[in-house]
């Protein structure tokens, strides 16, 4: 039983991973003007990337600045979840 709900927190959490990595890559593309944000459809999914992430990123923002114009919390949510996987393989798997 607990190996099947550390199997499921660890799908959670590389499934929080690839969204991070979704949004940060396309935040490189709407930066360099390679998506054009008056797209409905494009818009919406960056709407909706933000809803998933805001939870996590929106706390961490209040108390990590940006570096430079650089907003590092991605890269320390991914750590974390790095973290988070390795406390649980030890735990659960």
């Amino acid at each position: 039983m607990l190996s099947a709900i550390g199997n499921l927190l660890i799908l959670l959490l590389d499934i929080f991973f690839w969204i991070i990595v979704i949004q940060v890559v396309l935040s490189w593309l709407i930066a360099f003007d390679v998506i054009n944000l008056r797209n409905a459809q494009g818009q919406n999914l960056i709407r909706l990337l933000n809803k998933i992430t805001y939870p996590v990123f929106g706390p961490l923002r209040r108390f990590i600045p940006a570096i430079a114009g650089i907003d590092i919390t991605p890269i320390i949510v991914i750590f974390g979840i790095y973290l988070l996987k390795n406390v649980i393989y030890t735990t659960f798997i």
